[in-house]
């Protein structure tokens, strides 16, 4: 059991937890006239006033209720407590006050193990001060203790679900990591090896061809020029942009798919000359992943196309289906592995439904392959 407390203890907050969004100033717009008919149509309500002024007081702890589960849990509970001592010890709380719950559930949803122990006795002291009270029966203090921990245990619930997707996605980043030190050496090594082989050449040519000695320093300038492109690149984005010895010239692979399944539709133009290997590499890798996921979640498709354009600047994929919308249009890890490989060499990766039917995605990377 002392191990247990410790751990739990020791567990840090969530990471990055929001602020507010738009849904709790609606949740608070809700809840303002709500306490307030409470209060006019309940003429059973004792200390009407003060009960609705409570209600009111603390429903802006709810908007500090993921950066402050703790602080904002200790003023509702201290208020509803203090609020006796005006009442004479009766209860003064609408049905409204149910909201409070949020906060049970956001404690342990987004505090820290130091703030969940500490948490604990507080709630369970308060509902034991008014058993103790009289202010609530002992049946309906077991009843409020079930709801209690039910709230405890949803909020534990959502923080583990999401703290294992967040697992996975890190997962994945790995496992890009990993094939960058695969790659790394290919890719590099190529152009290593065409400067020691044209260093050779022009050592060995040097007496007799003085010009062909020169001819090789610039090859060996130029291949080194290169290497250290394609080094600084893939460093800095720290993973692998695509699989060996793929690129814009396999993209016709991608047509030779399942008979049965949707055609595929390959269009390049543009100028790829110079084209940097990694986002040669990056572009088969988005469209490969794209007709994948078409082949597999685009119902009734019949059709898929992939166009590619480059320009001075930058290259452009689009991949599109006619199948019907998405069951699930939550990104998948595919999806996230695909926008973090475009964004990490510099460019983007956006994925939708078309307006009418069917699903498209669309990437811009540079030409160069620099993460900005």
């Amino acid at each position: 059991m002392i191990g247990l407390i410790r751990s739990v203890w020791n567990e840090p907050r969530p990471p990055g937890p929001p602020a507010r969004v738009w849904r709790d100033w609606v949740l608070v717009a809700v809840l303002v006239p709500v306490a307030v008919l409470e209060g006019a149509l309940r003429t059973d309500l004792p200390w009407r006033t003060v009960a609705v002024l409570i209600t009111l007081g603390l429903i802006p702890t709810l908007l500090w209720r993921r950066t402050r589960p703790l602080l904002m849990l200790v003023i509702a509970f201290g208020v509803t407590n203090l609020a006796t001592l005006v009442t004479s010890g009766e209860s003064a709380e609408t049905n409204t006050l149910a909201y409070l719950l949020i906060l049970v559930y956001s404690l342990t949803r987004w505090g820290s193990g130091r703030e969940i122990v500490t948490g604990l006795p507080i709630m369970l002291g308060s509902l034991f001060h008014s058993m103790a009270a009289g202010r609530i029966a002992s049946a309906d203090a077991v009843g409020g203790l079930a709801v209690m921990f039910a709230a405890l245990a949803l909020g534990a619930a959502f923080r583990f679900r999401a703290g294992a997707r967040a697992r996975e996605l890190d997962q994945v980043k790995l496992l890009e990591r990993e094939r960058l030190a695969r790659d790394l050496h290919d890719t590099v090594a190529h152009h290593i090896s065409a400067m020691a082989i044209r260093a050779q050449a022009g050592l060995a040519t040097a007496a007799s061809r003085p010009e062909a000695a020169t001819d090789a320093l610039r090859v060996i300038e130029a291949e080194a020029a290169r290497a250290l492109d394609e080094m600084r690149a893939m460093v800095h984005v720290l993973r692998h942009d695509e699989q060996p010895g793929r690129g814009i010239a396999d993209l016709q692979q991608l047509a030779a798919g399942s008979p049965s399944g949707p055609a595929v539709d390959v269009e390049v133009s543009g100028d790829l000359d110079g084209l940097s290997p990694s986002v040669g590499a990056a572009v088969y890798r988005l469209a490969q992943e794209s007709v994948t996921n078409a082949r597999r979640h685009a119902r009734h498709a019949t059709r898929i196309e992939v166009r590619v354009d480059a320009d001075d600047k930058s290259v452009h994929l689009r991949v599109s289906d006619d199948g019907l919308a998405r069951l699930n249009a939550s990104p998948g890890y595919g999806l996230v592995g695909m926008i973090e490989r475009a964004g990490l060499l510099g460019g983007t990766c956006v994925a939708g439904p078309n307006p009418g039917r069917g699903w498209t995605v669309t990437a811009v990377l540079p030409r160069t392959g620099a993460a900005t």
